[in-house]
């Protein structure tokens, strides 16, 4: 009997390496299922995750608190976060940054950096000249730009999510603002790859937020087209958005509900901030008339004090939401002497009297950009800390005309939630419902390129063109494809932001340049040179507006086709042949390519706003290109060209006669 136990015990240890081995490749699974999403808001931020078990749930900070304060304090040899460096703030202002998203993308003369430095002159912002934007100098040898101290909080976003999750964690997807062009939106990519995330999809906070409303309202959504307006007033900025929801046919997956932005209005100064800072203003008025006879100093040439002036000035506007009149009181402001002040309800509303007038702005904005008339709309639901504000309710309910404003969601959460279900449904590591989503381009773009054309024999003049890639609040993500028929040597165009002006002057200054990028093509001569035998159906760009907003040129090519005899017995092969080059660069349509694609639009003339009519004979193409299932919408997209793009091949297209 023993001999027999004996030789049972290889078999058991055998088992055991396998449970082992088994348990290994579980755990090495489990590491890569979650996945986050960060609702990075100007004044704080909520994160969420998605894990086998823990179904999107809000992260608690170190303090068990569910939203986090956007402040980082940069010493020399530490670094604090959140709540710590909130109450950093009073001790070393010009350590600790807040705010600093509104200078993402934004260069030195911008607006928004006068604006900034205005409201915290504390802090010391340096010029760059490489790359003409603002730094943070904190110290002589201490400097960072606004992306890498965005880039400090995502890593700290992410390693509070790891510490709740308790496994590591690299897919994450992001809110912007709705109204972040082109550059701030690859400053907030830029900044997500200095903390190691992999970026899933930078996803508007409207879109979010109207994803979450959705997802947890599917019952309530049929076939009749409900236009919901979200009026989302936060910390730094304010944005109303018209969403419909309806049920909409798929090929995937059948009847499902979708959603489509329809209107978007925003004013990027009209928020919280900006009430907080005149409510300080309004008490280091009061603190100097209270010492007027005794000499003593301006309270604001003191940056603590008036550090601790906000911060009051903040919980003063919390407090009189709900109450007439409250008590001012900060121990030891400056110089240790105390100060005392009571505010009422309606100073405060005198005080932001040209606020609450820009409240119906953003709606005026949003109908007209949606062609719709608030009849249309059937509810308003409020988004954000700042419509809690009793003044901002009431001159949006007079606005909107309706009986009462929708509070029937969670107004700090929504966004975080509806990202962390976006997270989750582009992973791969989960399964949820379909949830059809079709965002809305804010910006329009266009290309424009100069020919020369004859329009006399022997006169010859220079032709401006204009096309429209991605009109505004046109559906993205989307691929398009132009194509310059009339060109046979190497050549420019440029790619610019089209009609702005549904901008006020203020915003435009803000916005930046409208030029996104220059393509100086090279190689186009030469590949006439090398086919010159052939039928050119001209150089086709490949233009792509991801998930994220954001847009790349994927490929130049020329495209030539001839015309082959095929004998009888190569009819076979060639033929494949022939099929297969045409269907891999559009020389030849196939059933499938037909039924996914859509129709070549051929644009022959413009209206007068765009450019002058193209004379007869000229074809310059716009074509949509079907939209493949995005597998891994996480990669980076290649950056936009600054310099020359060689076409990435000559392309012959055969084709069978």
């Amino acid at each position: 009997m023993a001999d027999k136990v004996r030789r049972q015990r290889p078999r058991r240890r055998v088992c055991w390496a396998l449970v082992a081995v088994l348990l290994a490749d579980l755990l090495a699974l489990s590491d890569t299922l979650a996945v986050m999403s960060v609702d990075l808001g100007s004044e704080s931020m909520k994160v969420a995750i998605v894990k086998p078990g823990v179904p999107m749930e809000i992260v608690l900070n170190k303090e068990s608190r569910r939203k986090t304060p956007v402040i980082v304090t940069l010493k020399e040899n530490e670094r604090f976060f959140g709540d710590s460096a909130a109450s950093m703030a009073i001790k070393n202002p010009k350590a600790t940054l807040r705010y600093f998203q509104h200078l993402l993308g934004k260069q030195a003369d911008n607006p928004h950096v006068a604006l900034y430095q205005a409201r915290f002159p504390e802090h010391e912002l340096t010029f760059d000249p490489q790359r003409q934007t603002v730094h943070f100098q904190i110290s002589s040898q201490l400097q960072f730009s606004p992306e890498e101290v965005l880039g400090m909080v995502l890593n700290y976003s992410r390693s509070l999510a790891e510490d709740f999750a308790e496994q590591p964690i690299k897919d994450a997807v992001i809110t912007v603002p709705v109204f972040f062009n082109q550059a701030e939106r690859r400053a907030v990519l830029q900044a997500a790859r200095m903390a190691g995330l992999k970026v899933l999809q930078l996803i508007n906070d409207n879109t979010a937020t109207a994803l979450s409303y959705g997802v947890f309202r599917r019952k309530d959504i049929n076939t009749t087209a409900q236009n919901i307006m979200f009026y989302d007033m936060g910390s730094g900025s304010t944005v109303c958005t018209i969403v419909t929801y309806q049920m909409v046919k798929t090929k995937e997956a059948g009847m499902q509900p979708q959603l489509q932005i329809r209107g978007v209005g925003f004013d990027r100064t009209l928020g919280g901030l900006e009430m907080e800072l005149r409510l300080r203003e309004r008490l280091a008025g009061l603190f100097n008339e209270q010492r007027k006879g005794q000499r003593a100093k301006d309270v604001r040439e003191n940056p603590r004090a008036m550090a601790k002036l906000l911060r009051e000035a903040n919980r003063l506007k919390t407090v009189l939401s709900a109450n007439a009149d409250h008590m001012a009181q900060i121990e030891g402001l400056m110089d240790d002497v105390d100060f005392k002040a009571k505010v009422t309800r309606v100073e405060f509303e005198e005080l932001c009297a040209d606020l609450f007038e820009r409240v119906p702005g953003p709606v005026q904005q949003a109908l007209q950009s949606a062609e719709m008339s608030l009849d249309e709309i059937e509810q308003v639901i409020l988004v954000g800390g700042a419509t809690r504000v009793p003044r901002v309710q009431e001159v949006l309910l007079k606005a909107v005309g309706k009986e009462e404003l929708g509070k029937n969601i969670n107004a700090d959460e929504a966004a975080a939630m509806g990202a962390v279900y976006q997270a989750a449904a582009l992973s791969k590591a989960f399964k949820v419902k379909p949830f059809v989503v079709r965002d809305a381009v804010v910006y329009p773009i266009l290309v424009e390129f100069t020919r020369e054309v004859e329009e006399e024999p022997g006169i010859h003049s220079l032709k401006h063109n204009k096309r429209v890639l991605f009109s505004r609040m046109g559906p993205y993500p989307q691929r398009k494809v132009i194509t310059f028929n009339r060109y046979s040597h190497d050549f420019n165009f440029h790619i610019n932001y089209g009609d702005l002006g549904f901008l006020g002057p203020e915003d435009l200054r803000v916005f930046g340049s409208q030029n996104l990028t220059t393509v100086k093509l090279k190689g186009v001569g030469d590949s006439f040179k090398k086919y010159p035998d052939y039928e050119s159906k001209g150089i086709k760009a490949h233009f792509n507006l991801d998930e994220s907003g954001v847009l790349s040129l994927d490929r130049v090519e020329s495209v030539f086709e001839t015309l082959v005899e095929d004998s009888a017995e190569e009819e076979s092969t060639l033929t494949k042949l022939g099929n297969t080059i045409s269907s891999l660069f559009g020389g030849g349509t196939t059933p499938d390519a037909k039924e996914n694609g859509t129709d070549t639009v051929q644009e022959e003339e413009e209206s007068p706003a765009e450019g002058s009519k193209d004379e007869p004979g000229e074809q310059v193409e716009l074509k949509e290109e079907a939209e493949a299932p995005v597998e891994d919408g996480s990669q980076p997209p290649p950056p936009e060209p600054k310099g020359d793009a060689t076409p990435e091949g000559e392309k012959a297209t055969k084709k069978k006669k």
